[in-house]
């Protein structure tokens, strides 16, 4: 299993936002439910790769975290808050969040695990390559990629419509923003996961 540990950057300067993460967070594919586990941290128990990946796209957006992605096993049975939780994973996340918080200026994330994974490392790389697009990204690419997303059948030309732009602005939002590359990478970065997974033979309880 995954086991997600999210912690606030710069809580005593910014205040106390894990209302909001879980707000951004509910609906996410959970086999335990995103909670607040301590103070200004987050976290929660996955078993899809996809929705990994979804999950960390949707945090590394608000660039106010700290991300870290245990893989292994988790003690059973699951409990209903993970703050009741335990096993490897777990563990492994405690780990891989302290080693995000070390990372300066580059993306906050880390994956660990309790033996080593070469799978493990590459899903971290590709995860930290496009999770660098999401953070740059303008307000102005973000709102041209969330009126796509809100109408996925939609034209470019109708997009420009909604917003008030033109069609050619668009279309550089959308280039800028490094949309296909990202989709590629969330792919990548979900094989990967999923290697790691059947590589280590984790599972509950196991």
């Amino acid at each position: 299993m995954f086991v997600l540990t999210i912690d606030q950057r710069g809580s005593r300067t910014h205040g106390d936002k894990v209302p909001q993460l879980l707000e951004v967070l509910a609906g996410a594919d959970t086999a335990v439910p995103f909670d607040r586990s301590v103070g200004d941290e987050v976290q929660g128990v996955m078993v899809d790769a996809d929705a990994v990946v979804g999950v960390v796209a949707r945090v590394l957006r608000l660039r106010d975290w700290y991300i870290g992605i245990g893989i292994g096993g988790v003690d059973v049975p699951l409990p209903s808050s993970s703050r009741e939780g335990s096993g490897d994973a777990f563990i492994s996340a405690r780990e891989a969040v302290e080693a995000a918080k070390k990372m300066g200026e580059r993306v906050p994330l880390r994956i660990k695990t309790q033996t080593d994974s070469q799978w493990a490392e590459a899903a971290e790389a590709v995860l930290a390559l496009f999770g660098d697009l999401v953070r740059k990204r303008s307000g102005a690419e973000w709102r041209v990629l969330d009126a796509l997303e809100a109408a996925p059948l939609a034209t470019q030309k109708d997009v420009a419509a909604h917003l008030g732009i033109s069609p050619q602005a668009v279309s550089k939002a959308i280039t800028r923003s490094g949309r296909l590359e990202e989709a590629n990478g969330r792919r990548a970065a979900a094989l990967l996961l999923r290697q790691a997974q059947q590589t280590l033979n984790v599972g509950p309880g196991s």
